[in-house]
């Protein structure tokens, strides 16, 4: 009888069961270790997402108030963010504005929940500029904002920071050669060569008949292109020389006005305006220290001087001074360098097709007055290194349809001095200038014809137009043909311009501005004859009051040799730069960064 032997058969029954056992107990250990770490990588990723959701709440913290200073910084200037400081600090995102912001708690890494820090962490100071600004100087302060954001009823007491540094750049306008808010053209331009920084709020157009030579950076809002213009059937063939570079697509440079109308800035307040807000700040009006008002019957001067800092026209107490158009003795005996044209005694512009009622000052006797005036002496004393440097003049007689008010100026060649601190001549009107303007040494003609400006003073004008009339201008022939009656001599005019002109409206050649080369007019036969410009060129405005569009060669002048040139003086940041330049505003970022929470002095290296 066999027996059959099981016990081989039991054993491995027996260690089946333990191997399953210690399979499903390894499983369940690394079951547990997965669903650990699936747990902790879960709250890491929590984490994670609540930090970069906690940097992005914090950012939309800084760039709401970062926006609302840019905006007055861009409209009214320093003194407009200066004004704002504390109020920046209520700015945070609101539940009104999304109910998404409900979910966090802002705070300005001080500890005050619903704040946001704003402070200035560096004192204004003139410094070179960099990016698109390169080789310009600047006024600027630096500004921090900060804010620390964290997420209500969340398990992590996580808190996120982000800190931006910003500079409000304040950019004296005549450091660029030629500077347009609009767009700037060189189409049709003789040879020009421009030694120094070119911008335009607008494109610009380089077609030219003449070689064109840009030797500082261009920077335009727009493109750079050579399109068929001034009545040309086809594209330019040649495009110019861009020696500094070429940067397009840039972002607008603006004046901080607060308004559309840049024209404002060389305009009369309106009565109600404060001359201390901040369009009252920027008029030329109100920076002026002598101001001469004509009417049909009487001329206003007006002598105004700064108090704590103000512009002058803030001045509580001004000497007033009124005398009377009907009087030409009393004229000629209290302002000895005025004289007023009527129609009877006017000029003619064979542009305008009007006749001019001018007032006309002679740039020699006006610096002798105000160097002697008993009235100008007490606002302005000798000796007290402050000088009325600004004039500002405005003909305000009723005219008709065949009149225009404009200003001129005579006997320039040495303006008043003003302690080295040169002189600025303002005015709502066209300006007109007679002769050679701010070439002399001791009084005496230097330099005539050249690009030497060693003995200028810094000096501006700023008007609705400018026209340029030679020393050989006579007023009985302006009415005259310009070919036998109306020729000019050489002529230099050593001074910044702000002026308006005529925008052209289309390709045709009856609808051309004139080109950058024909934004001071002329009236004359320059055949033959050199102008020379020692200047910077600056168009934010359109003509006003000279609204008639510019004309060929031919019908009311005749083109001289140009000889316009950057005067380098203005890019000097150790030269003092003519009296009322305006300031450009440019916000820029310096830095960005998410420091540790409730910190405000985190510094980071450029």
């Amino acid at each position: 009888m066999k027996t059959e032997n099981k016990s081989g058969k039991q054993g491995s029954g027996g260690y089946a069961l333990l191997m399953v056992l210690a399979m499903v107990g390894a499983s369940v250990v690394i079951l547990a270790a997965t669903l650990t770490r699936t747990l902790s990588e879960a709250r890491i990723n929590d984490r994670n997402n609540q930090s970069i959701t906690g940097v992005n709440a914090a950012e939309a913290a800084v760039e709401k108030v970062v926006a609302q200073m840019r905006y007055d910084f861009l409209n009214y200037g320093l003194s407009g963010v200066t004004a704002r400081l504390n109020s920046y600090t209520t700015n945070y995102p609101l539940s009104s504005e999304n109910p998404y912001w409900a979910n966090y708690i802002f705070s300005d890494a001080q500890g005050n929940d619903n704040k946001t820090y704003v402070q200035c962490i560096s004192n204004t100071v003139f410094a070179p500029m960099q990016s698109q600004f390169s080789g310009l100087y600047a006024y600027y302060p630096v500004y921090r904002v900060i804010s620390n954001a964290r997420l209500k009823n969340s398990r992590f007491a996580l808190t996120n920071a982000v800190q931006e540094d910003i500079s409000f750049n304040s950019i004296p306008l005549f450091q660029f050669a030629i500077f347009y808010n609009s767009l700037l053209e060189f189409s049709t331009c003789a040879t020009m060569t421009v030694n120094g920084r070119v911008h335009a709020n607008g494109a610009v157009y380089t077609g030219s008949t003449a070689p064109l030579s840009i030797n500082g950076l261009l920077t335009t809002t727009g493109t750079l292109t050579q399109p068929a213009w001034a009545g040309g059937t086809t594209n330019w063939a040649y495009p110019g020389s861009f020696n500094g570079g070429i940067t397009t697509n840039v972002a607008f440079v603006l004046l901080p006005l607060g308004t559309n109308s840049v024209h404002s800035i060389i305009d009369q307040p309106p009565s109600y305006e404060s001359a201390t807000s901040p369009l009252g700040q920027q008029r030329l009006f109100n920076q002026a220290q002598v101001v001469l008002l004509v009417t049909n019957n009487s001329v206003k001067v007006q002598i105004q001087s700064s108090v704590n800092g103000l512009v002058p026209g803030a001045d509580a107490s001004p000497t007033v001074l009124t005398y009377t158009n009907l009087s030409p003795d009393s004229l000629a005996t209290n302002l000895p360098f005025l004289t007023l044209l009527w129609v009877t005694n006017g000029f003619y512009d064979q542009r305008e097709g009007k006749t001019n009622l001018t007032t006309q000052i002679d740039v020699g006797k006006y610096s002798s007055w105000i160097a002697s005036n008993t009235m100008v002496l007490a606002k302005y004393p000798k000796g007290s290194g402050c000088y009325p440097t600004i004039v500002y003049v405005a003909d305000n007689r009723t005219t008709n349809s065949t009149t225009m008010n404009s200003v001129r100026l005579t006997n320039g060649i040495a303006p008043p001095s003003n302690g080295g601190l040169g002189f600025t001549v303002a005015t709502p009107n066209p300006l007109y200038i007679i002769g050679h303007y701010n070439s002399s040494s001791n009084g005496i003609p230097v330099n005539l014809g050249t690009t030497n400006t060693s003995a200028a003073l810094p000096c501006s004008l700023m008007s609705d137009s400018l026209t340029i009339l030679s020393s050989l201008w006579v007023d009985m022939n302006s009415s005259k043909s310009i070919s036998s009656y109306r020729d000019a001599t050489n002529t230099t005019i050593n001074a910044a311009i702000i002026t308006g002109i005529v925008p052209s409206t289309g390709p045709a050649q009856t609808q051309y501005s004139g080109g950058v080369h024909n934004l001071p007019r002329l009236l004359e036969n320059w055949t033959g004859d050199t102008l020379t410009l020692n200047t910077s060129i600056v168009n934010l405005y359109n003509s006003q009051v000279a609204t008639k569009p510019f004309l060929w060669p031919g019908t009311y002048y005749y083109a001289p040799t140009r000889q316009f040139s950057y005067d380098i003086n203005f890019a000097n940041p150790n030269r003092q730069p003519p009296p009322g330049t305006p300031n450009l505003s440019v916000m820029l970022r310096s830095s960005w960064a998410t420091p540790g929470p409730n910190t405000v002095n985190y510094y980071v290296t450029p």
